[in-house]
């Protein structure tokens, strides 16, 4: 699983049928460093998932990748790299809370 920060939204009204009705997000990994680390890293890259639970840019956001991809979406066969699966609350390295949503 990947801790990312939702930073927008990605729109294609021409796509493969199967992903027809789907919601896509742009989201950025972060990085934790150290288990000392105050706070953590944006990642380098970005990445565009699916969202099947409705979170909003600006959140911190769980995702997998890979088949575990495909089996969190509706449809097994469906052309997925990454899917979000959970909508952080909280996020706590080494007793000190990093995150907390609001």
């Amino acid at each position: 699983m990947i801790l990312a920060r939702v930073e927008g939204s990605v729109v294609a009204t021409k796509k493969n049928t199967k992903m027809t009705g789907q919601k896509f997000l742009l989201v950025r990994p972060l990085v934790i460093d150290s288990p000392t680390a105050k706070e953590w890293k944006p990642g380098s890259s970005t990445l565009v998932v699916v969202d099947t639970l409705g979170a909003g840019e600006g959140e911190i956001v769980l995702i997998v990748q890979g088949s575990s991809a495909r089996l969190a979406a509706d449809d097994k066969n469906a052309p997925v790299d990454a899917v979000v699966i959970g909508i952080v609350d909280t996020v706590d390295v080494a007793r000190r809370i990093l995150y907390k949503a609001q």
